[in-house]
């Protein structure tokens, strides 16, 4: 085998075959972008890296939060009693006298005036009585007549010697007979009018009458203490509410009404009062009076008081819930009861700090006012409590607040 020389005869290695020009334009720039990056100071990491540093380095989303300030309102703390609505009057329609009933002229549920009929009892009984007892006035005036005639002539057949003392005696004992015969027979004829009066059963007042409880046709009796009840009525107008108080709240109502620390209408303590279907405590009214002893079997107070009733809503019989005023006005804390938590048995809300940091607060409640609960103890005026997103945060956290809108 022989070496491979050049002309001069000096000794070279064999010539290696070029690459093809497409490959080695392409690691031409492979090693262009290499040197580049290099001199930019650039580096490239893995893809899975590059997400997690992306992870670390973002900024932390703050929990969001709606805020609200605790308002300040001068409001009087009341307690809430169970009452019972009455009508100011309440008769029920019997019959004096016993009979048939003839005709009933009552609608159920009108209104009627005082001495409006409602009931007619069968009146020929009575009418018979009441033409009797006009007969026995009658013959009774007959027989005083005759008694004055015989006693005005006693005097002078005594001065005649005509008749004897004992004589004059009697005539003028039977003229005073006959007189007592007469108011007798007057008192028996008003008894026998009065009779007739009342086959017509008459409203005692003016009022909203129930239906008639007996029709036509019916036997009903007069007798007292068994007389047959007709119907009744009940005035229309302003209504009692009878509510039973608890012997502490009696008595710090009076106490409080005595110091004069009410805000008193016209001298009168205002109250206020809500029925069955209603939001709020719509009716004002006032304490008419109070009974003259605590119950000993329920340890209660009795309260009377007057509401309006211009719309006949309040009908006697419906069961009311009255708030009744036991301290002065003074200024009261209120938070929307969105704010308040429950931690067991321990009632708290979390205000918001001006640095953002959540504060954990237990309260004491009070009552609803307006919708708003009250808050005995445990915050002050100014505070920003957490109305909406209470379940995210916890006491120590940094929050992003957003204040309420109302």
């Amino acid at each position: 085998m022989s070496t491979p020389t050049d002309q001069e005869g000096e000794f070279r290695l064999p010539d290696a075959p070029e690459p093809p020009a497409s490959k080695f334009h392409a690691r031409l720039a492979i090693m262009l972008l290499g040197v580049g990056a290099a001199a930019a100071g650039l580096h490239f990491v893995p893809k899975a890296l590059a997400k997690e540093e992306a992870a670390v380095t973002a900024p932390a989303h703050l929990p969001q939060v709606t805020v609200a300030p605790v308002e300040q309102q001068t409001v009087t703390d009341h307690r809430e009693l169970l009452g019972r609505v009455d009508a100011r009057e309440t008769v029920e329609v019997r019959p004096r006298v016993s009979g048939h009933i003839e005709e009933v002229r009552l609608q159920a549920g009108q209104i009627v005036e005082k001495g409006d009929v409602l009931f007619v009892i069968d009146p020929r009984y009575y009418q018979a009585q009441l033409d009797s007892a006009v007969a026995a006035v009658e013959r009774a005036k007959v027989r005083v007549g005759i008694a004055e005639s015989e006693a005005k002539r006693t005097a002078s057949l005594v001065s005649a010697r005509a008749v004897s003392i004992e004589e004059s005696e009697t005539r003028n004992s039977r003229l005073a007979e006959a007189r007592t015969d007469l108011q007798s027979a007057e008192a028996a004829l008003a008894s026998a009018k009065l009779d007739m009066e009342h086959t017509n059963v008459r409203s005692p007042i003016r009022g909203k009458v129930s239906r008639a409880l007996v029709t036509a046709g019916n036997l009903v009796s007069g007798t007292p203490g068994g007389a047959t009840l007709l119907t009744t009525v009940v005035s229309v107008g302003d209504v009692y509410v009878y509510a039973d108080a608890d012997e502490t709240t009696a008595l710090t109502f009076d106490r409080i009404r005595r110091e004069g620390g009410f805000a008193a209408e016209d001298g009168k303590v205002v109250v206020e009062m809500q029925v069955g279907d209603e939001d709020g405590f719509p009716h004002r009214g006032y304490i008419e009076s109070t009974d003259n002893r605590v119950d000993p079997s329920t340890g209660t107070l009795v309260y009377r008081m007057v509401f309006p009733n211009a719309d006949e809503k309040l009908v006697p019989g419906l069961f009311a819930r009255v708030r009744l005023p036991v301290s002065a006005p003074a200024p009261t804390l209120m938070v929307s009861e969105r704010a308040i938590g429950t931690n067991q048995s321990q009632k708290f809300v979390l205000t918001v700090a001006a640095d953002n940091t959540v504060n954990y607060r237990s309260v004491k409640l009070g009552p609803v006012l307006n919708g708003k609960r009250v808050i005995r103890e445990g915050i002050q005026n100014g505070d920003r409590v957490i109305v909406n997103g209470l379940q995210r945060v916890t006491a120590g956290m940094i929050v992003d607040p957003a204040v309420a809108v109302n």
